[in-house]
């Protein structure tokens, strides 16, 4: 009799779409990323878009109760953010830093990102975001988090892009592959760390 193995279940993957702004590129991003994501089989991709699940502005002070329809407006979010392995973060660059939109959902949260791998997909114009990518590597680190080395960056993102929504860069393609290999290596490792001994935050 032939032994099996059987495969480790698909990676669970929240993507959070940082930006809100009117008119925004992120969708533009997101789905060129998600097309990536949905070739793999060993990743199932969940869009967290920030835009579509706004969260309240202010939080309370310690101590305190939160404000009416926090409750509701967190259900939205909280849960996808917990049941992931892994997460990617769309970002553009605002003044040399990541949007407020993606700061509030990060302050709102803290154990959902515990001991998981964080990938980084940014865009803008001569940066390219990296300056955005940068603040938020530190952020992340104070919540217990791992952020991939490689990073997808946008450089003029909106020159990129056919009608269709498909890179003209075939750099950024590799680009995206790569940094996908590297995050499904920490979350399985991660994962499988966390089967066997609980993370000591």
């Amino acid at each position: 009799m032939t032994a099996t193995t059987s495969r480790p279940a698909a990676l669970r993957v929240a993507v959070v779409v940082g930006s809100t702004r009117e008119g925004r590129f992120a969708p533009v991003v997101t789905q060129w990323i998600k097309g990536h994501l949905d070739q793999r089989d060993d990743m199932d991709v969940d869009v967290v878009d920030l835009a579509e699940t706004p969260l309240p502005t202010v939080l309370p002070a310690f101590g305190q109760p939160p404000a009416p329809g926090t409750t509701e407006a967190l259900a939205l979010v909280t849960p996808r953010l917990a049941a992931a392995d892994a997460f990617v973060f769309i970002t553009p660059e605002y003044n040399h830093s990541y949007p407020a939109s993606l700061k509030n959902a990060i302050d709102w949260h803290n154990e959902q990102f515990h001991a998981k791998p964080i990938g980084f997909v940014s865009y803008g114009g001569l940066s390219g975001g990296l300056r955005a990518v940068e603040h938020l590597r530190v952020v992340m680190a104070e919540l217990h988090a791992t952020t991939i080395r490689n990073t997808v960056s946008l450089h003029n993102a909106w020159g990129q892009f056919g009608e269709g929504g498909q890179s003209s860069d075939p750099a950024s393609d590799s680009a995206v592959k790569v940094m996908l290999d590297q995050l499904a290596w920490w979350a399985q490792a991660l994962r499988d760390a966390k089967s066997v001994r609980p993370y000591a935050a």
